[in-house]
């Protein structure tokens, strides 16, 4: 981020104050906290969607304790990259939200739905003075009637679709990559391998099969699916 001049020092002190050149300085913030989180990105291969992300690792800590992908409802999940009690909070709404859809309509949400809700609450957060904006940012990856979609929420509120996207730390060496590498139409194996490729390169991964937790979502079973460490080795042979 830019050095901040002495004269935008008071901008940076509210939430909801523009600074004379339109910023918001507490957005541009939490977007840097989301840069700091580790790499997780999201593919659309032909027939699904995949997300996986790096897993916080600690020899002392309870294994899973530290989510960071979460399956939101049958047919949908999100990865995050940030702040994770921040994803905690907003994942739990976003399941409250798909199952009240369920309950009022006897249908699924559509993932552009539940994405458009999910940057509604965020850009909340960027309004008022007295809150902050969120610290984290999301892949919503999920299939529905229309197909398998892949959307990036930011702090900001701000909804991107995209066919193979990253966030966290990593993110701009593994975008480098997806732009060269990714393909359309891609089979899931296919996918799944460049999904592992970039990781590795991105966080310097050395134990794959722990480090990393990947999901897939198939348009045929319209299931959340998180692979296990076997299903990952098995991708490395």
């Amino acid at each position: 981020m830019p050095q901040m001049l002495p004269e935008y020092m008071g901008y940076d002190r509210t939430m909801s104050t523009f600074s004379p050149d339109g910023r918001l300085f507490q957005v541009e913030y939490a977007k840097e906290a989301v840069k700091k989180g580790g790499t997780s990105v999201g593919v659309i291969f032909s027939g699904g969607v995949i997300l996986a992300t790096v897993k916080q690792t600690n020899d002392l800590a309870v294994p899973g304790i530290m989510e960071k992908l979460f399956k939101v409802d049958a047919h949908l999940g999100v990865v995050s990259a940030g702040l994770l009690a921040d994803a905690r909070i907003i994942v739990d709404q976003l399941r409250t939200k798909a199952q009240v859809n369920r309950i009022t309509y006897e249908e699924k949400m559509d993932v552009l739905t539940l994405s458009k809700e999910l940057g509604d609450r965020m850009q909340f957060s960027t309004l008022y003075a007295g809150l902050r904006p969120f610290g984290v940012s999301f892949l919503v990856g999920g299939v529905d009637s229309t197909g398998s979609h892949l959307v990036e929420a930011d702090p900001s509120g701000m909804l991107y679709e995209w066919k193979a996207y990253a966030i966290g730390r990593g993110a701009t060496e593994v975008n480098k990559i997806f732009r060269s590498k990714y393909k359309e139409n891609m089979s899931e194996e296919e996918a799944l391998k460049l999904t592992i490729e970039t990781m590795k390169k991105a966080e310097k991964i050395k134990n794959t099969e722990k480090s990393l937790e990947i999901a897939v979502v198939r348009e045929g079973t319209g299931e959340f699916e998180i692979l296990s460490g076997k299903d990952i080795k098995k991708l490395l042979n």
